[in-house]
């Protein structure tokens, strides 16, 4: 049995061998990584710019997508350099380095998806008060705790697995998957379950109980209240609802690969699912905002024809 610490690399097994369709699949996931940061950067700076879009809805917008980036640096370079060199040995630092962005991200993404939900519930059951409930100081708490409490659960679960003894280094992965690592392990791994559950339950589940009890409340209010109550509802609650459906389905498909043997699965399908949750909410999330979002699109659109 040897320890995490001692070991030198662990290895991504889930790469095939593509040959000369390397090059051609590195240019897509290129171009999926560049339309990614550009489509979010610009969000970005539109939001920051204009004093007009800084609301609170906007505000944890701009969270949305800097989280959104920091994710996808977190999986695309590596993978890039993966597919073109046909290296598939990674250093145990890096994996874990690689293991913390990845779930501090998923962990990120649901707590912002509630808090947004909880300022659309301020907003459209209680618009008169909303102003005094969402204050500078508490959007900025709700700002950090999105960030910080993320942050502190994905440094406990890193420590607990770099602690375990491990009798391999293979991960059937294109990227480190912490519970992979913990399978490796040799030593009880009970705490690290345990840990799993606990975090699974706070970064997932919470969330969802305060974004459904939210939109339980919209929609009492919308079935009670004026058409115009109703359109600024599904005006701002749809790509809401988009968003949380895509990023949900794709955390659905990668917990269900970590937890169960898909080996009956194509090697590309699995590939492609485990990617999904990390790819398509950056692709999404700009577009849906950014097109439905009047302020926003009109923004964009006179930054795009200045530019012409």
């Amino acid at each position: 049995m040897i320890n995490s610490t001692q070991v030198s690399y662990f290895t991504l097994a889930a790469y095939f061998d593509t040959g000369h369709f390397k090059y051609l699949f590195f240019m897509i996931i290129m171009s999926l990584y560049l339309l990614i940061i550009c489509a979010n950067v610009l969000l970005i700076v539109v939001i920051c710019m204009n004093r007009s879009l800084h609301e609170p809805m906007y505000l944890f917008l701009c969270s949305l997508f800097v989280n959104q980036l920091c994710g996808s640096t977190g999986l695309f370079p590596f993978l890039l350099v993966q597919i073109l060199f046909d290296i598939h040995n990674v250093s145990v630092t890096f994996c874990f380095l690689q293991n913390f962005f990845l779930y501090l991200y998923g962990a990120v993404e649901y707590l912002n998806l509630s808090i947004m939900s909880y300022d659309r519930y301020l907003a459209i059951c209680c618009p008169l008060q909303y102003n005094t409930h969402m204050t500078v100081n508490k959007i900025a708490i709700l700002i950090v705790v999105t960030w910080f409490y993320p942050l502190l659960l994905c440094i406990v679960m890193i420590s607990l697995s770099n602690s375990l003894q491990l009798c391999g280094t293979i991960i059937e992965k294109v990227y480190c998957d912490n519970y992979a690592i913990v399978k490796l392990s040799c030593s009880d791994i009970t705490i690290n379950n345990i840990y799993g559950l606990f975090i699974t339950s706070l970064s997932i589940f919470c969330p969802l109980i305060l974004i459904f009890y939210t939109y339980i409340k919209i929609l009492k209010i919308c079935f009670s209240g004026s058409k115009q109550t109703r359109q600024k509802a599904v005006s701002t609650c749809t790509p809401h609802l988009a968003s949380l459906l895509n990023f949900s389905c794709g955390a659905c498909f990668e917990i269900l690969q970590s937890r169960f043997n898909m080996n009956n699965l194509p090697n590309i399908l699995r590939i492609f699912l485990s990617l999904y949750w990390l790819t398509c909410q950056p692709l999404l999330n700009p577009l849906l905002y950014g097109l439905n979002l009047s302020k926003i699109r009109i923004i964009c659109k006179s930054l795009v024809f200045a530019e012409m």
